[in-house]
């Protein structure tokens, strides 16, 4: 099993942890030892394994998983808020402890017009802690899904979705701490993603190289540098460009957003304070959000913030937070799809199993 890194050091290695050891036998006979759960190495199958009665109900157990996991003690906890959210995520994962289900998971399949290289990334979640989220391209759009979950959005979901054509510019370093231009820009792009969708424009926009809708296009008069006072444009390429043209984007100079200060508006949460001050660039997208047990999930408006190659942000607008996401460095073998229609499949497998 590979854990996140202890919260919020989303950018420390992942913790490797032993869940299950085969014993090779004479006559093709094989015993197996659980080594999961809290009590230590037991017998078990490979098709069911007793977790050595392990419950959510033992507040030892519960001390146990918090020092493993969060790499803190009870004591360390001070927002009651917090310790329940804690206390359920581990009844959450607990209730999974008496028989665990491996199903194949592939990496991403990577192009060379990707806006970065997709991938496994580390993600701040608020008081759910860390989690761990693929990235991934589909034409003119990006998507990250939860490979661990938490009790509101569990494994297997979408939990942000970018839409590569409707880029955003971020104001003046100064308008970039008020909350509310902020809310403004982001809001008047999904008020025109909406009126593209009414149009046609959603369906014609999922294929790649598939011609789109023309777009309004900011006169010569009004270069994008000046968005701040007018709003946000949308990416390079509206009129139906190959979503190449967004990594093109990246590579223009830094009045389009590379090497563009960024700062957190005030009132906005982060868990990790340690975010980076400059972005490349940034886009409109939506995020996951539902209610304990995953009940009425919705997605909600926001914006994500490329920083470098292997980190990125996203600010969830109706929570007022903020999550930073770091690349998981570790190396996986034999884990590339064998096409992208394998990887898609797959992607829609593991998330009707939450569905």
């Amino acid at each position: 099993m590979y854990l996140p890194p202890h919260d919020p050091h989303v950018d420390d290695p992942m913790r490797f942890k032993p869940l299950f050891r085969i014993h090779l036998m004479e006559r093709k006979a094989a015993t197996v030892e659980c080594m999961y759960g809290h009590k230590g190495p037991h017998h078990g199958h490979i098709q069911v394994c007793a977790a050595a009665g392990l419950g959510p109900h033992c507040p030892s157990e519960f001390r146990t998983w918090l020092r493993e996991e969060w790499g803190r003690t009870l004591e360390d906890i001070f927002h009651e808020h917090m310790q329940e959210l804690i206390l359920m995520k581990f009844i959450y994962t607990s209730q999974y402890d008496n028989c665990l289900t491996y199903r194949r998971i592939y990496l991403p399949p990577s192009r060379p017009d990707d806006l970065i290289k997709p991938g496994l990334f580390k993600g701040t979640y608020g008081s759910h802690g860390l989690e761990i989220v693929m990235l991934s391209f589909h034409g003119r759009r990006a998507r990250g899904t939860k490979i661990t979950g938490d009790p509101n959005i569990p494994a297997g979901q979408q939990t942000v979705e970018i839409d590569l054509r409707h880029r955003i510019q971020l104001p003046d370093l100064e308008n970039q701490r008020n909350f509310n231009e902020l809310s403004r820009i982001v809001l008047e792009v999904r008020e025109r993603v909406r009126q593209e969708q009414q149009e046609g424009g959603h369906e014609a926009g999922e294929g790649r190289g598939r011609q789109g809708p023309r777009e309004s296009q900011p006169s010569p008069a009004q270069p994008r540098a000046e968005a701040p006072s007018k709003g946000p444009d949308g990416t390079p390429g509206e009129d139906g460009g190959e979503p190449g043209d967004a990594v093109a984007a990246a590579e223009q100079p830094a009045q389009c957003g590379q090497g563009q200060p960024f700062v957190l508006p005030v009132g906005v949460s982060s868990r990790n304070e340690d975010y980076p001050r400059t972005c490349r660039m940034c886009f409109y997208g939506t995020g996951l959000i539902a209610g304990h047990g995953f009940t009425s999930p919705e997605r909600t408006p926001g914006v994500f913030i490329l920083f470098d190659e292997d980190r990125f942000g996203f600010v969830w607008l109706e929570l007022k937070s903020f999550s930073l996401y770091s690349r998981v460095q570790a190396t996986f073998r034999n884990a590339d799809a064998p096409s992208p229609q394998a990887f898609d499949e797959m992607l829609k497998n593991i998330q009707s199993l939450t569905s």
